[in-house]
């Protein structure tokens, strides 16, 4: 995987070291399908901004020390699967924030 680190935030990044280099990539949440555990990554630039939007997933194993690490996901359904629950986690999250909102407007 790569070094992980948290900034004043409280935010958690990894630092995946690719072909092109090393990118620093915010982890958006860890979630689990079909009884595995994937993470979900924010990629970012040189000034720490995504301004793509674009979110890459892996899958998410700790080991017996709890030492966390990536596996890439070369399954196309698993992917897919995997893609369609991370959707699902964000549609909730938008739900989670709507309701808030109601509770402070009353």
């Amino acid at each position: 995987m790569g070094k992980k680190k948290e900034d004043d935030d409280d935010e958690m990044y990894v630092q995946l070291d690719l072909e092109d280099g090393p990118v620093d990539c915010a982890i958006v949440t860890i979630f689990s399908c079909d009884g595995k555990d994937y993470i979900a990554l924010l990629p970012l630039d040189e000034d720490g901004n995504n301004d793509d939007g674009e979110v890459w997933i892996y899958g998410h194993e700790e080991d017996e020390n709890g030492e966390p690490s990536l596996r890439y996901i070369d399954d196309e359904d698993e992917y897919e699967r995997a893609s369609e629950a991370f959707d699902e986690y964000l549609d909730e999250q938008e739900f989670d924030e709507l309701v808030e909102e109601d509770d402070e407007e009353e």
